[in-house]
């Protein structure tokens, strides 16, 4: 019998896994495995704090509902959703736009629109967003899908707007379409940078570790066409106090934008205006880039 101590209880893990038949399970379960316990005894883990993260995790858990994703929340503030996209980009084929966050707040089959149409129902001061969708050489890509979603002007989501409604109506999203060159346009608001959610396990984790906990200004975008490479990204306003502290680490320079009050090259004069061309590469056989996902899908039960 095998003598079983706070060293060789890693490698009679990893025996007993072994027969795994899937080779990938079989490579990502080691790892793991061999990670977790070196993390133990790195830290010399005592049986309260090894409860206590148990503790943590299940409330992440119990926090999480159809319109709410506490676990991907805790995925971005840790750095983790980041580091997957990133990873995620090394694999493509060809190098386009930047990737960013999809986020916890991504809703699935948002209204489809028209171009130069308002995404939110009750807008204060409306913006003209405008530009391309192009592949990688600068060729217009027609009919690309370009869906955005965002915050209002006071920082919240239509999900936190209307919390306990058991089916919250869509507002601050849309989905619209390039024309033949590639263009495409729309009005919305500037939305406000905001605190991430922190009434749950994820915002009193980010406050004993005396972080600000906020989200600069932005816009999310996720863009598609058949034959390219799906892109998530997101567009972030470089006047933000918090444009070089984001909680969940989403900000790449080429995606900070700037507003014009007088942009003589908008479709839609008399707008403040954000001008932005999208890049899309070629697909990969690499799987999705949405590091996250609409929380209704998450929390299904599979029968």
């Amino acid at each position: 019998m095998r003598a079983i101590d706070h060293i060789t209880i890693t490698d009679a893990a990893i025996e007993q896994m072994s027969a795994t038949p899937n080779p990938r399970l079989k490579q990502i379960m080691e790892s793991l495995v061999r990670h977790l316990h070196d993390f133990a005894r790195d830290v010399d883990l005592t049986p309260e704090e090894w409860l206590e993260g148990i503790s943590f995790l299940t409330a992440v858990g119990q926090k999480c509902t159809p319109f709410r994703q506490e676990f991907i929340l805790l995925s971005d503030t840790l750095g983790m959703s980041a580091l997957i996209n990133h990873l995620h980009d090394r694999r493509a084929l060809e190098v386009g736009t930047k990737t960013s966050l999809l986020g916890p707040f991504y809703r699935q089959s948002s209204p489809q629109m028209n171009p130069g149409d308002c995404i939110v129902k009750s807008p204060r001061q409306q913006i003209v967003i405008y530009g391309k969708v192009t592949d990688i050489h600068g060729k217009g890509i027609p009919n690309a899908t370009v869906e955005i979603w965002q915050t209002d002007e006071d920082g919240a989501y239509d999900l936190q707007k209307q919390d306990g409604v058991d089916v919250p109506v869509m507002d601050m999203r849309g989905t619209f379409h390039t024309d033949a060159n590639g263009d495409y346009y729309l009005r919305t608001v500037l939305p406000l940078g905001y605190m991430i959610p922190m009434d749950g396990p994820v915002g009193a984790m980010v406050l004993a570790q005396k972080r600000h906990g906020y989200r600069p200004s932005h816009i999310h975008f996720l863009v598609g066409a058949p034959g390219y490479r799906e892109l998530v990204t997101a567009l972030y306003s470089q006047e933000d106090e918090h444009i070089d502290s984001d909680t969940v680490f989403g900000v790449t320079e080429s995606l900070i934008i700037n507003l014009k009050q007088d942009d003589p090259n908008s479709p839609m004069k008399g707008y403040p205006a954000i001008n932005y061309n999208f890049s899309l590469g070629a697909a990969a056989a690499d799987g999705s880039g949405r590091v996250g996902a609409d929380p209704s899908q998450i929390t299904k039960v599979s029968h």
